[in-house]
């Protein structure tokens, strides 16, 4: 399995294509805060870990850039609150 993290601007979402399939977390920008509304990931990832290697680097990505994660998701504010509960904002 080869993972391949990518910002998509055009589409306001972050990617992780994983063997030509994808995951993927929509977002929006609001000041110092990236709001996560929707994570999804292709059928045929699902159980493989993919949307979490997806939401760390997404949690990377905020830290990176100084920011906090407003997630409206549930997979995604379950995810943050396991795994980086200090990037929620």
């Amino acid at each position: 399995m080869t993972d391949a993290f990518s910002h998509n601007p055009a589409k306001s979402r972050y990617e992780l294509e994983v063997d030509g399939l994808i995951a993927f977390a929509d977002y929006q920008r609001s000041g110092h805060r990236l709001v996560i509304p929707h994570v999804e990931a292709d059928p045929a990832l699902r159980g493989t870990g993919a949307a979490g290697r997806l939401m760390q680097h997404v949690a990377q990505t905020a830290r990176g850039e100084g920011m906090k994660i407003v997630p409206l998701c549930s997979y995604a504010a379950a995810w943050l609150k396991r795994n980086d509960p200090e990037m929620i904002a």
